[in-house]
C-alpha cells in the first residue's frame, strides 16, 4: 500500500527529491512519480471562482494591484481555497478584493483556460450595498455603467466574456451557464503569450 508518509509530496518538483516524470502503469499521461514508493502526484488544473457583481444597472470592477496584469480592471475573482465551496469562494473573493458583500444569483459561466491550466466558475451576483472599497490586491474599485466599462483596459479575456454574458441574460431568472466563446479563445492565447 502506498501512503504519503513514505515520500515527501509537499515538494514533488524538488530536484533533490525522488520524484520522476513518467507514465505510471495503467495511465496515459506523464506524471510525477516517487521512485521510492510509486506514489503518483497528480498536477490538476486550478479552479478560479468569481462573480459579476451588479448594483442596479452598474457592474463592479477592481483595478488590480498585483501581477499578472497589474493596473488592469477585472471582476472580483481568484483561486479557491481548500475546503470551501465555489459559492463561498466567490463571496470571499468579492470581500477580499472589493470589500463587497454579495448575494449569489446563479452560475453565469464555466470558462476553460487550458494554456494556464485553469477552470473558471463565474457567478452572477448582486451587491447587498454599493459601499465597496479596495482590498489588499486591488488598487481601486468602481461601479461602471455598461457604456463606461474600460473594455481596452480589462485584465483578461474571460472578464470580457463574463461581462458580455451577464449583459446577455440581464433580467432572465433562468438560463444555461455559458462557456468560452469560440472566437475569443485565440485572443486569450495571444494576450497571454
Amino acid at each position: 500500500m502506498i501512503t504519503k508518509e513514505k515520500c515527501d509530496i509537499s515538494q514533488p518538483t524538488d530536484p533533490f527529491g525522488s520524484f520522476q516524470r513518467k507514465i505510471p502503469p495503467g495511465d496515459t499521461h506523464p506524471r510525477l512519480v516517487c521512485a521510492d514508493c510509486g506514489f503518483v502526484y497528480y498536477e490538476n488544473p486550478k479552479v478560479v471562482v468569481g462573480s459579476v457583481c451588479e448594483w442596479s444597472d452598474r457592474v463592479l470592477l477592481c483595478r488590480r494591484s498585483i501581477e499578472p496584469r497589474a493596473g488592469y480592471w477585472t471582476i472580483p475573482a481568484g483561486y479557491m481555497e481548500a475546503r470551501e465551496t465555489t459559492v463561498e469562494g466567490a463571496r470571499r473573493e468579492a470581500w477580499e478584493e472589493a470589500r463587497a458583500r454579495i448575494e449569489i444569483d446563479s452560475l453565469l459561466g464555466v470558462y476553460n483556460i487550458p494554456r494556464i491550466s485553469q477552470v473558471q466558475l463565474i457567478y452572477r451576483a448582486r451587491l447587498v450595498t454599493p459601499d465597496v472599497a479596495a482590498g489588499h490586491e486591488t488598487r481601486e474599485v468602481r461601479l461602471f455603467g455598461w457604456d463606461e466599462i474600460p473594455w481596452d483596459e480589462l485584465a483578461f479575456p474571460s472578464v470580457r466574456w463574463a461581462l458580455r454574458h451577464c449583459r446577455e441574460v440581464a433580467g432572465q431568472a433562468v438560463y444555461a451557464p455559458f462557456a468560452n466563446p469560440p472566437d475569443d479563445l485565440a485572443d486569450y492565447h495571444q494576450l497571454m503569450d
